[in-house]
């Protein structure tokens, strides 16, 4: 399950307390404490492709969008 569909389903149940509360005991994707999923990409969210060297926290396609303007350059 994704994150934005587990928020998606929130929403619509949200003024259902009964239903929240048992979707909520089965269905809420738990808090990684090591992983693939505990690193996400602070500019969009998404968790595969991360770049953690020198501290960027960032996906490769942020990355190559954003890369010029801190300060990267790309050697032919």
């Amino acid at each position: 399950m994704t994150v934005s569909s587990h928020n998606k389903v929130l929403r619509q149940i949200r003024k259902k307390p009964g239903k929240m509360k048992r979707y909520e005991k089965y269905n809420v994707p738990k808090e990684r404490s090591c992983g693939k999923a505990k690193k996400k990409c602070r500019r969009c969210g998404r968790s595969s492709a991360h770049i953690d060297k020198y501290g960027l926290n960032l996906c490769r396609t942020c990355f190559k969008q954003i890369a010029t303007n801190i300060g990267f350059k790309k050697y032919n």
